[in-house]
This record gives C-alpha cells, sequence and structure tokens, in this order.
C-alpha cells in the first residue's frame, strides 16, 4: 500500500504497457538511460521491473523532486528485473546547461514537451544530444501534431486547453521538432502510433550535427 502523499498519475498507468513493450524493441540490454520529467516515478518503477540490467536515471524539476524522491526510496530497490537499477531522482531543469553528465545509451520522457515552454524543447533536444552516446536514442512520448493537423479531434481540444492555461504550452509539431534535432545530429528512426491518439518518436545520435 502507498502512502496517499506520494503523486499518482493515472494516464502512467493506462500506458506503461504500451510504451514498455516498444522500449523493448530499442532500449538495448543493460543500457544507462536518463528520463526526463520522471513526474510520479511510475515509469521508472515500472520499466526497471521488466527491463533487465537497465540502469534508469530518474529526474526532475526542483519544486516536484520530493514525491518522485519518495517513490523511488519506497519502490525502487526490490521487485526489479534481475541486474536493474533505479538510481535517487537528480535535480534536471532542461534550460540549464548542468545536465547529468551521462553518457547514457537512452534518454526518455513522457507527456513532458506539450507543458514545457516553447522555448524549451529546444533545449531538451541539444541536452539529449549532449549526454547520449554515438547511436543513442531519444525516446520521446506523447501526442503530437503534423503542420496544422490534430492526428484526432481530441488532441485538438487539448492544445487549445493548454494553450487557454498558458500560450506557451500545447502539442508540439512532429515535423518541425524532427527538423530542430537532424540539426543536433539526432535522426528520426521511428514515428510510432500509441493508444489514447498519442505517439512513440524515436531519434539516434549520428556523429553529424550542430556541436552545443
Amino acid at each position: 500500500m502507498l502512502p496517499d502523499s506520494l503523486p499518482f498519475s493515472p494516464a502512467c498507468l493506462r500506458n506503461q504497457e504500451p510504451i514498455l513493450t516498444l522500449l523493448r524493441r530499442w532500449i538495448p540490454p543493460e543500457a544507462r538511460v536518463l528520463e526526463v520529467g520522471s513526474g510520479s516515478g511510475q515509469h521508472a518503477i515500472h520499466m526497471a521491473r521488466h527491463l533487465p540490467g537497465v540502469r534508469w536515471q530518474p529526474s526532475e524539476c526542483s519544486e516536484s523532486l520530493a514525491g518522485l524522491a519518495g517513490r523511488i526510496a519506497l519502490e525502487g530497490q526490490a521487485g526489479l528485473a534481475p541486474g536493474a537499477r533505479v538510481a535517487p531522482p537528480l535535480v534536471l531543469d532542461v534550460t540549464e546547461a548542468q545536465w547529468p553528465a551521462g553518457p547514457f545509451e537512452a534518454v526518455f520522457t513522457a507527456n513532458t514537451l506539450h507543458i514545457m515552454p516553447a522555448a524549451a524543447v529546444p533545449h531538451l533536444l541539444a541536452g539529449s544530444a549532449r549526454v547520449l552516446t554515438v547511436d543513442g536514442l531519444l525516446l520521446i512520448y506523447g501526442p503530437f501534431r503534423y503542420g496544422d493537423g490534430h492526428t484526432a479531434a481530441s488532441n485538438g481540444a487539448f492544445d487549445l486547453h493548454l494553450r487557454q492555461i498558458d500560450p506557451a504550452m500545447g502539442v508540439r509539431d512532429a515535423e518541425a521538432l524532427q527538423v530542430e534535432a537532424a540539426r543536433l545530429g539526432l535522426h528520426l528512426q521511428a514515428d510510432a502510433a500509441m493508444p489514447a491518439n498519442n505517439r512513440l518518436l524515436v531519434f539516434q545520435k549520428s556523429n553529424e550535427g550542430r556541436r552545443e
């Protein structure tokens, strides 16, 4: 039984199995994974329970770290897959230069791009490019639009709702994201349809691209 004070995300509970299915295909054995915006910590725990040897590094902004740290402390040491580890969470603001040194074989983030300000998205891409190994993967889960079109009417309504709360938030354009990522040497390898009109974008780092 979890303490009531720990954060809980129904969306994490719904999407963790579909995400796990694709991470099994893409993340190599014993990979070092940096999760950006770990939120409740549910993904960190679930993936470490099912991906043998994974070394999962959760992170969050400072104001949300306490709840995440509580879950990791409570659940992050038992019931994990053989060889898997969940590290204590780190403070990470994607707009700041101080990212974990890595290197990491994968950077994973779920349902963060539409919440962070639009100006922070290039920082997420650039920071990921810096800390990934060559051939490392950036995996981004969430809703996306393509040009002016949403993949579902519900995503369009969600986008409008977010922008009414804060004009800097909103569902991001997957094609524009691919262009910016490519400038950093992160090249799209997969754009997979997921439940509830979400996508999983998988980028791979090459030796090409702008040096930050």
